[in-house]
């Protein structure tokens, strides 16, 4: 068993203290916060992820979540619909489904899987109002506000966008940057039976749940994108813009109300319609959207990165949560019978190995929509093989989705340890056979580069 620290209790920290746990380690997390005004707007909860929530006993209808069905992508103007996809073959596909959540009750899912008293394994423990003002790799110990200083085997860096763990494994300064397209983001959160209130918005309810809608318009590069999510009780919403005055903010509000009215204005030239759908939110939030090269590592030490520590992802494919909770799966798979401080900087060097170059991938196509992959290939071409770059949206989902990091994680420890197998408790329900694994059928099969791993 090993001592672990991990700093911040986000969707990629509590991740990683599940798997951890089921591992057999003993976790504790440091959260800034108090874990008791959590805010945020809806996530994806995509089948690359789903996958794996589902067998740590997450039911995805029981938490609120809502199954997700046709996009639409709309005219922002004339509200016709110019092109649709389905979601309804995604079980079939990738071997889960998309849902959509609202942030807080994913959170919520994860914090009670990790702290569960009955759960496998020894249960997380969660110090609130704590975070790290400085790290020691090489101990490796965190310092924190407080004062105190904590030691343990390994220390995850799930610290955020604002990390200051990455700082550290880098040596220098690394703040994140306006983005260059989209710089800024509104989001709000609208209760369908408001909507249902008014003849003049009861239109947007019309066979609305389970859609996501997408309104794009690229000649003033704005664009809208609202989903259902609370079992479709609440349309998500978020409004992406170039905003001037957002050009040189590097730092998050998260609770600052915006004025709705120059929202409002953000809109003109929108069908009325939406306007009217728009003005019926009573919270608006305006955030930057923040952005940060991939990193050439994630680890010094026994100090290594997770989630948007190591990461941070502009929201434009939904993959911002779900890359956090494969780096937290994939960490207690690579850490599995690991019982000695000695064995832990090797560990680190094939989790690394396995995440870095997909995680890095998917945050370069994360800063364009799924219609422009395009616009960024040559920096794709850094991790990917040319042929395996995906050229359009279909692409781009069958690359997200269809990876099994269980499948990839547990294939690097066998050519690491030959008798490797994953922990009898790893999981609530028993692997899938290989026919069941086989009868999946997955669109395309794209591999990251990534470097050697000797046997």
């Amino acid at each position: 068993m090993l001592d672990i620290v991990i700093i911040g209790a986000g969707i990629a920290g509590l991740s990683a203290g599940i798997s951890l746990r089921r591992a057999g380690h003993k976790v504790h997390i440091y959260e800034r916060s108090a874990m008791n005004n959590e805010v945020g707007a809806a996530i994806h909860v995509p089948p690359n992820v789903a996958r794996f929530l589902v067998r740590w006993g997450l039911d995805p209808e029981a938490a609120g979540f809502v199954k997700a069905g046709p996009i639409e992508f709309k005219d922002p103007v004339t509200q016709a619909t110019t092109m649709a996809m389905s979601h309804a073959q995604n079980n079939e596909r990738y071997g889960a489904d998309l849902w959509y959540a609202h942030r807080v009750d994913l959170h919520d899912a994860l914090k009670q899987k990790a702290t569960d008293p009955l759960g496998p394994g020894t249960p997380v423990t969660i110090h609130l109002k704590s975070w790290a003002v400085e790290y020691n790799p090489e101990v490796p110990s965190v310092l924190l506000n407080d004062g105190q200083e904590i030691t343990a085997d390994l220390v995850i860096g799930a610290d955020g966008v604002h990390s200051i763990a990455s700082e550290t494994v880098l040596g220098r300064k690394n703040p994140p940057v306006p983005a260059g397209h989209y710089n800024c983001c509104y989001r709000f959160l609208i209760p369908k039976d408001v909507l249902e209130q008014d003849e003049e918005t009861r239109f947007f309810n019309e066979n609305s749940d389970n859609l996501i809608r997408l309104y794009p318009d690229h000649a003033t590069s704005r664009r809208l994108v609202s989903y259902p999510c609370r079992k479709n009780t609440i349309h998500n919403f978020v409004g992406l813009f170039y905003d001037e005055e957002m050009k040189s903010v590097t730092k998050e509000d998260y609770h600052a109300d915006f004025d709705k009215n120059v929202a409002l204005e953000r809109f003109d030239g929108f069908h009325p319609g939406l306007k009217a759908v728009i003005n019926k939110a009573t919270e608006i939030k305006r955030w930057p959207l923040l952005y940060r090269a991939p990193l050439p590592t994630w680890r010094k030490g026994k100090l290594v990165l997770a989630g948007d520590a190591a990461h941070p992802m502009l929201p434009h494919q939904g993959q911002g949560g779900a890359q956090g909770i494969e780096d937290g799966v994939a960490l207690g798979i690579i850490f599995s019978n690991a019982t000695d401080s000695s064995q832990v900087e090797e560990r680190m060097s094939l989790y690394e190995k396995l995440r870095r170059g997909r995680a890095s991938a998917i945050q370069i196509l994360s800063n364009v929509g799924i219609d422009e992959a395009h616009k960024v290939k040559k920096d794709l071409m850094k991790f990917l093989n040319e042929e395996d770059i995906p050229t359009d949206h279909r692409g781009i989902m069958s690359f997200t989705y269809s990876y099994d990091v269980i499948k990839e994680a547990t294939e690097v420890m066998k050519k690491f340890d030959h008798g490797f197998a994953l922990p009898p408790n790893f999981f609530d329900n028993v692997e899938k056979t290989e026919d069941e694994r086989s009868s999946v059928k997955l669109e395309t099969q794209v591999r990251v580069n990534a470097q050697p791993i000797a046997a």
